[in-house]
């Protein structure tokens, strides 16, 4: 059977016995929905990722966009997955009807979205940073940026981009060096340089509404200073579009997601570059978050469904691929057998498997606690969906990039010579994967901001609040006799011991000793949470008896047991505070 990108068992298991779905709906946010509803936008996203956008990964791949010193010009195949795109609804999906929307929980949208992220993350690209443009200026923007902007951006008809990084600030946006300068007509003129800008230039549509990072003259350095602009490539003047002063100065070659063309841009190099305020001068990197964090997300969905992808091509390879004979048979006359057939086959996919379907799981959880924080009716409900939204997100994000690059080279592996070849998926699916660690903040940033900021945030309330979740679906597990849920007690109780004792370094003013080994924290802090999630699973699928409930449950053990024990080797690293790169001098590196 042709790659179904995703599991259909696996999605409406998750949605609608581990999520609860549909319980979303006795929000009133969410009152006009049901599983009724849900379904048609399910099977919608399926169709359109299987027959749209599955076809044109591998030509966007290898033909990636090409920049003739004008202009940026996209693969073909992108102008009808655009258009597909937007007539699908996928850009206002989760917002309301005043802008055109569907309210649809960010639970069933994100895990719907996972179909169009499998069969071709690129395309989707476009979509996910429009759609986080827009509701940028949804939120945060005056009325005037809204009445010209927001339109446009949700209907497809313009593009939309985050603009942060610049040449030689990278990741430390405190040290962003754009400046606006006050115009006599309320704009802004921008002057300045933006490097590895998604989607920042293409021919898809007739405009692109960058959402750009800089400093108002006279403003206090570092974070504190920075204020968000909305610059168009071109601005609306007296009913048509003219140059904006928004200019190319570069195509990044990237090893993988290569439909989507990342640029240089330069802005304002004759002056005349105008920008729109969004949100309160000063405060841009706050409103800013929002996006960051909405992409975050999307980034871990795009790893998960990466690695899913090249899962299901593995696990299909494994079942038709014969080669080699049964462990024990070495009678030449007996047939080959299938690879699946091999035990070592059988644990690179079960953890392929467990792998990707956790990912899933705790993407899931952290857009649950996204819907209920901002729509549930009382204040202390959202208050504590908030702060595990907050502590999931770093592990939502890290998480699948990192072990899903893991998954994407036991697909590789599978295949054997032939993973390593252009004319198998597995090594495009494996270099697209190797972007996630990076985009949106690298893994050591998510490591920074999850013990840094997140599990201490309220005096420890939100790590507080998961020790709950955790210890109840534990209880829940040892209701139903599971016999394999040990391993989870003993890794909770490592993290919070260990948080324990790095926020009290923490308190006592030893900020390198609380987080030297945050790396080693958010590996700790990921593994009990997706075995959390994995808990979750197979309490749902015990005693079920059909394939798909007992391919859960092995799953669940075998996260259970070879994952969960690292926990004790990572809560001792943090411990003991390991120093063997903390007293490397780069001269001895050689």
């Amino acid at each position: 059977m042709p790659n179904p990108l995703v599991s259909d068992r696996f999605i409406d298991f998750l949605l609608s016995e581990v999520l609860d779905a549909e319980g979303l709906c006795r929000l009133p946010a969410f009152s006009e929905h049901s599983r009724a509803t849900f379904r048609p936008w399910l099977d919608a996203c399926r169709r359109v990722a299987r027959e749209v956008l599955w076809p044109a990964y591998e030509p966007m791949d290898h033909k990636p966009p090409r920049f003739d010193n004008e202009a940026v010009l996209v693969h073909p195949a992108m102008r009808e997955c655009w258009s597909s795109l937007v007539s699908l609804g996928v850009l206002n999906a989760t917002r309301p009807p005043a802008v055109g929307g569907q309210h649809l929980p960010l639970t069933v949208a994100t895990l719907a979205h996972a179909y169009l992220m499998a069969a071709n993350l690129s395309a989707y690209g476009f979509a996910g940073l429009t759609s986080g443009a827009a509701h940028l200026i949804e939120v945060f923007g005056a009325d005037e940026v809204k009445a010209l902007f927001l339109a446009p951006l949700y209907e497809g008809r313009w593009t939309g981009t985050m603009a942060l990084t610049e040449p030689q600030a990278g990741s430390s946006l405190g040290d962003v060096s754009t400046i606006a300068t006050p115009a006599a007509d309320g704009r802004f003129r921008l002057r300045g340089a933006k490097l590895f800008i998604s989607g920042g230039d293409h021919d898809l549509t007739e405009n692109i509404v960058h959402l750009v990072l800089a400093r108002i003259e006279g403003a206090p350095a570092g974070t504190r200073g920075i204020s968000l602009f909305a610059v168009p490539k071109r601005r609306p003047h007296e009913g048509r579009l003219v140059d904006n002063d928004v200019v190319t100065s570069g195509l990044i070659r990237k090893i993988g997601w290569k439909g989507l063309p990342s640029v240089a841009l330069s802005l304002g190099d004759d002056g005349d570059c105008l920008g729109w305020l969004v949100g309160p001068e000063h405060q841009g990197l706050k409103c800013m978050f929002q996006m960051m964090n909405e992409a975050r997300l999307m980034v871990g969905m795009n790893a998960a469904a990466t690695a899913s992808v090249a899962f299901h091509e593995a696990l299909e390879y494994a079942r038709v691929r014969r080669q080699g004979r049964a462990l024990g048979v070495n009678d030449p006359a007996q047939p080959p057998v299938a690879l699946v057939e091999h035990p070592d086959v059988r644990r690179m996919l079960l953890r392929q498997k467990a792998i990707v379907e956790g990912a899933f799981a705790v993407i899931g959880l952290a857009a649950r606690f996204a819907d209920v924080s901002e729509h549930a009716p009382d204040e202390a409900t959202r208050s504590e969906a908030k702060l595990l939204l907050d502590l999931l997100t770093p592990i939502a994000k890290s998480f699948p990039a990192e072990k899903g690059f893991e998954a994407n080279t036991l697909a590789v592996q599978v295949h054997g010579g032939y993973g390593y070849t252009s004319e198998y998926l597995p090594e495009a699916w494996l270099r697209d994967q190797k972007l996630n660690s990076i985009h949106e903040g690298t893994t050591t940033i998510q490591g920074l901001d999850l013990l840094g900021r997140k599990v201490v945030a309220g005096g420890g309330a939100a790590l507080a609040a998961l020790e709950r979740h955790v210890r109840a679906a534990i209880a829940e597990a040892k209701a139903k006799d599971l016999t394999f849920i040990e391993p989870l007690e003993q890794g909770l109780e490592h993290l919070l011991r260990v948080t324990a004792t790095l926020g009290g370094r923490g308190v006592s003013g030893d900020v390198a000793g609380m987080l030297a080994h945050s790396a080693d924290y958010l590996d700790l802090a990921s593994t009990v949470i997706v075995g959390w999630a994995w808990v979750s699973m197979a309490t749902r699928a015990h005693g079920r008896g059909d394939d798909f409930s007992r391919g859960l449950t092995q799953a669940a053990r075998y996260w259970l047991a070879t994952e969960l024990p690292r926990t004790s080797h990572l809560a001792h690293l943090c411990e003991s505070n390991e120093s063997s790169y903390l007293d490397l001098r780069d001269e001895w590196l050689g």
